[in-house]
């Protein structure tokens, strides 16, 4: 069957000939499923997450790449388990939305578009950004206007046009929706491009453990990329054969900012009543997820679940992290935080094999770090 978006509330199908980034009600797009691929399909020359370009899709001849993917998988004991922490911080940008951003922009530098529109609260715009610029492509990136400037710094850098939002974080992605009347919205938490280059995360650590399913990966989870991008990878991994059994997936929110877990431990398919306060986990701090439904059904087709975190266990998971080594934004440190939690109450059990997927740097995160530390910078 011939690729195509689809609108999952509605079943509608449209050509992947013409861009688009939303169904014709505003609805979030995913694509039609896709078969998947086995190991002999894999690129074994090629050093980058374009390895698995035949799972995508289809293919540019000549894809914006950084070198983005392959990144380490390394085997620690934590909280008395062995895991495995999936280092997405060491990505180009430095955070994992290299994956989404390298896919995202070079199929839709195949379909025509020359010119991007982001918003984003450092990490997706920052992606953006040098994505945009290895592959000759203009991008305004808009962003809340408390945005960390070690983040917009790096936008600029890349000869982004960035312009700061007052307001929310929720209040970025409304101006970006206006904007997108004039210029070709590429969003991270929107296009479904996106979630095919996040899918390569479950393909990777497929690969990774020997061609193998985790038992369970625990993600930060702010609108869902990462925990849908690794339900569709893993998803065509079964479909193909690849695999015998779905990882479960759990997603962990700050309890400051957490309608999807919120929702998921109301068992509720709708939003419910939550707290929306300042958390230092700010990647993560989406309060409308677009993707809620979607969200909410991997979680639980996947038999995994939801965790959310007080400021305080964020802040201990972070320098938990950093006594062995790993230097993480607290946003990337939450799945050390639910691995406790979920240890604790014996969902998780240290036989099985955990994925936990650091998604940022540290250094994104230094000023705020050294606020906790009580450093002056």
């Amino acid at each position: 069957m011939t690729p195509a978006y689809l609108d999952p509330r509605t079943g509608d199908t449209f050509p992947l000939d013409e861009p688009r980034w939303c169904g014709p009600e505003k609805a979030p797009l995913l694509l039609t499923p896709l078969p998947g691929i086995g190991r002999d399909q894999i690129d074994p020359a090629t050093r980058s997450l374009w390895r698995y370009r035949a799972a995508l899709p289809f293919a540019p001849d000549d894809p914006i790449t950084l070198g983005e993917g392959c990144t380490p998988l390394l085997p620690r004991v934590l909280h008395g388990a062995p895991v495995h922490l999936k280092c997405e911080w060491q990505m180009p940008t430095g955070s994992f939305k290299d994956r989404g951003a390298s896919v995202m922009l070079s199929l839709l530098r195949a379909q025509g578009v020359g010119a991007v529109l982001e918003d984003s609260s450092g990490n997706g715009g920052a992606a953006i950004s040098a994505y945009a610029a290895a592959g000759g492509m203009a991008a305004t990136i808009m962003a809340p206007a408390s945005t960390s400037p070690a983040k917009t710094v790096q936008m600029r850098a890349h000869g982004a046009t960035v312009e700061l939002i007052p307001g929310t974080r929720q209040d970025t992605a409304d101006a970006a929706v206006q904007r997108a009347e004039s210029v070709f919205y590429a969003s991270h938490n929107w296009h479904p491009f996106f979630l095919q280059g996040t899918k390569t995360l479950a393909y990777e650590l497929w690969e990774d453990l020997g061609f193998r399913a985790p038992d369970n990966v625990i993600v930060p989870c702010g609108a869902g990329s990462n925990v849908l991008g690794c339900e569709i990878g893993f998803a065509e991994l079964l479909r193909a054969g690849a695999i015998e059994h779905m990882p479960r997936i759990f997603a962990v929110q700050p309890a400051h900012c957490g309608p999807i877990a919120a929702a998921f431990l109301a068992a509720s398919d709708e939003p419910v009543e939550t707290p929306i306060l300042p958390t230092i986990a700010e990647g993560t701090a989406i309060a409308q997820p677009i993707r809620l439904a979607e969200v909410l059904g991997t979680l639980r087709h996947t038999r995994g679940g939801a965790v959310m975190l007080t400021e305080a266990e964020i802040e201990a998971a972070l320098f938990g992290l950093a006594r062995i080594g790993v230097y993480v934004e607290p946003t990337a440190a939450q799945p050390m935080g639910a691995l406790a939690k979920l240890l604790e109450s014996g969902v998780v059990t240290p036989e099985q094999t955990t994925v936990l997927v650091l998604t940022g740097s540290g250094l994104k995160a230094t000023p705020r770090i050294a606020e906790l530390m009580g450093l002056a910078l």
